[in-house]
């Protein structure tokens, strides 16, 4: 048996009940996520724990990526009689809108310990280079573009 020690706990969960969302399956609601441009990638790291990797699903459409994620509840046997139930289920989703510097034809994933990495290439016109110029007694000078 658990032993309640919040004493707001119970108002939040009459709200919970007024408001609609005290059922089994919870409001679609974003993912926590990081975001950091690592050497020549873009990463970007989403929060899902509890979820299985068949359930989570990745699209890209131009430039608009898209991160569906479900977390389903457990199985559980017949006689078992829950107390607690505050971890949210249902749909979580992100979306975002990647800069035209970015790859999106090359983006990786990986799933591991509730974290979802995905990492996206910067674009290879969108990297510094060198501009070779010609000067009036056309001699090469290189900028730096």
């Amino acid at each position: 048996m658990l032993m309640r020690t919040d004493p707001f706990q119970e108002v939040d969960r009459i709200a919970q009940r007024l408001l609609g969302t005290s059922g089994t399956w919870s409001r679609p609601t974003a993912m926590p996520m990081d975001a950091y441009r690592e050497g020549d990638e873009y990463v970007i790291a989403l929060d899902l724990p509890g979820v299985t990797p068949d359930a989570i699903d990745v699209d890209v459409e131009r430039n608009m990526l898209t991160v569906k994620a479900e977390r389903r509840p457990q199985v559980k046997a017949e006689d078992v009689q829950v107390e607690l139930s505050e971890r949210p289920l249902g749909v979580f989703s992100r979306q975002l809108v990647l800069a035209d510097t970015l790859d999106v034809e090359n983006i990786k994933g990986d799933y591991d310990a509730g974290v979802l990495t995905l990492r996206i290439p910067i674009a290879e016109r969108a990297k510094p280079r060198k501009i070779a110029i010609s000067v009036g007694d056309d001699t090469r000078k290189e900028l730096k573009g």
